[in-house]
Order: C-alpha cells, then sequence, then structure tokens
C-alpha cells in the first residue's frame, strides 16, 4: 500500500520557486537566538579591516585569521569561533560551508572564490578526509 504524502512545495506561492529569498536559508540559515556571533569573540572593526584587505582571489586564512586577532584567542575561544562558522552543527566545516566562511565573520564579507575555498581546504585538511575538524582549525589558526 502507497501512502500518498502532500507535497512540501504545493503550499508555496507560484512566484516563491524563483525567489532568491525562498533559497537564502540553505546556505545562510538564520542564527537561532541565543546563539554567538563572532562580534562576541572579535572586535567589528578588525573584522571589517581584514575582510576589505581581501579582494577576489587573494584570500589567506593564516594572514586573515592574524589580522583579526586569532592567533592569540584562546583554544576555548578559537572553538567558539569553530562553532559559530559550522553553520550545520555537524562539527566539521565542509566544503560548501567554507565557501561562506567570510560571510560568518560579518555579513558584509564576500563568498570565496571555488579556489580560495580549495586553497583553505587543503591548508587545513591535514587528515584529507574534505572538511575541516575543530583540531584542524586551532592548528591553522595557531600556525
Amino acid at each position: 500500500m502507497t501512502v500518498s504524502r502532500p507535497c512540501v512545495f504545493s503550499s508555496l506561492p507560484p512566484s516563491s520557486f524563483l525567489s532568491t529569498s525562498f533559497f537564502s536559508h540553505l546556505h545562510h540559515p538564520p542564527l537561532p537566538s541565543g546563539r554567538m556571533v563572532m562580534t562576541d569573540l572579535l572586535k567589528a572593526e578588525e573584522i571589517k579591516k581584514a575582510l576589505d584587505a581581501f579582494a577576489a582571489e587573494t584570500f589567506n586564512p593564516k594572514k586573515f585569521f592574524e589580522m583579526i586577532g586569532m592567533r592569540a584567542m584562546t583554544a576555548e575561544n578559537v572553538k567558539k569561533v569553530f562553532q559559530v562558522l559550522d553553520v550545520d552543527g555537524s562539527g566539521f566545516i565542509e566544503e560548501e560551508e567554507l565557501k561562506f566562511v567570510l560571510k560568518g565573520f560579518s555579513k558584509d564579507g564576500r563568498d570565496l572564490t571555488d579556489a580560495e575555498t580549495k586553497a583553505f581546504l587543503q591548508a587545513a585538511d591535514k587528515d584529507g578526509d574534505g572538511k575541516i575538524g575543530i583540531d584542524e582549525f586551532e592548528a591553522l589558526v595557531h600556525e
């Protein structure tokens, strides 16, 4: 016996299907209330200055982390930054999340290019599993 399930999209107005706002939560879900944001850990002015310093194809995670003061952070605070960047809460920053990592620091941050994303992943992913764990992230920050 087959059970018929209602279509998830049937309750949406037709204009929703092409709307960018309809899809925006797929890459940038809203932060749950009470969840830490980057400015709880870092100075907004330093974040802005660092974001402005890296135009497309020039992003260097080690230099970025140094510019915003992360190299001087305790392991505990680096873990808190990691948790903000781990949007899906999986315990890893996957390649798809990594592309949007600068938006984790500021809503004005740009998307990383594919080349920058792959270079970032290669620099941090020491075990070669295709994602960045907390220990790998901390090691990259403190290199």
